[in-house]
């Protein structure tokens, strides 16, 4: 019951965050493509090369904490195995963290992120979804491992690419996280590697 609610929390407080940031896209219907939205609105807005890398860094780095966020839950919901459950708990809260920093951020920056995975995202939950027991495992942990390696080589470059300190100094210190992320991911995969 409390994990249900500290992610209840989390949910509310990523909305309102959202609304009081003015990050969320305005249409009352909701897009088909939150990210696409994202960027072209960056885009329109920032003419300048250097605060659209900016930008378009807070924006994969909300999808990525979007989809690690769903992912989490499914494989605490639909995994059978203790450590494939705890790594997923771990990912929604971490990454749930995360992304109210982000839309925090995003908010001051006047950056707009997106609110919901991607297409393609959704394809990728929509087929692991499908996965049961040892299938499942795998993928989700297959998952984790890549997922978490292309972060961390988004945020390294982040680090030293963008030219807004603040967004700068976010992206080195989640990095510490994502790499502690990795490991989970990496130690997960072996446990389930040595069962098969």
């Amino acid at each position: 019951m409390k994990n249900r609610a500290q992610t209840n929390l989390f949910k509310i407080a990523i909305v309102a965050i959202s609304l009081i940031g003015g990050v969320s896209c305005t249409e009352a219907k909701k897009p088909e493509n939150d990210k696409v939205l994202a960027d072209e609105h960056n885009n329109t807005k920032f003419d300048n090369t250097t605060k659209e890398k900016d930008s378009q860094f807070l924006v994969d780095a909300a999808e990525i904490n979007l989809v690690e966020i769903q992912l989490g839950q499914l494989a605490n919901q639909n995994s059978n195995m203790t450590d494939v459950k705890e790594l997923g708990k771990m990912m929604e809260k971490e990454h749930s963290q995360s992304l109210v920093e982000l839309t925090a951020l995003a908010g001051k920056k006047k950056i707009t992120i997106p609110t919901s995975i991607s297409d393609e995202a959704k394809d990728t939950y929509d087929k692991l979804i499908k996965k049961t027991n040892a299938d499942f495992n795998t993928d989700y942990c297959e998952m984790m491992v890549k997922g978490h390696k292309d972060a961390i080589s988004l945020f390294e470059k982040a680090s030293i690419e963008c030219t807004d300190s603040e967004i700068k100094q976010w992206a080195v210190e989640t990095l510490t996280a994502l790499k502690t992320h990795l490991a989970h991911a990496v130690a997960c995969q072996k446990k389930i590697e040595k069962i098969k």
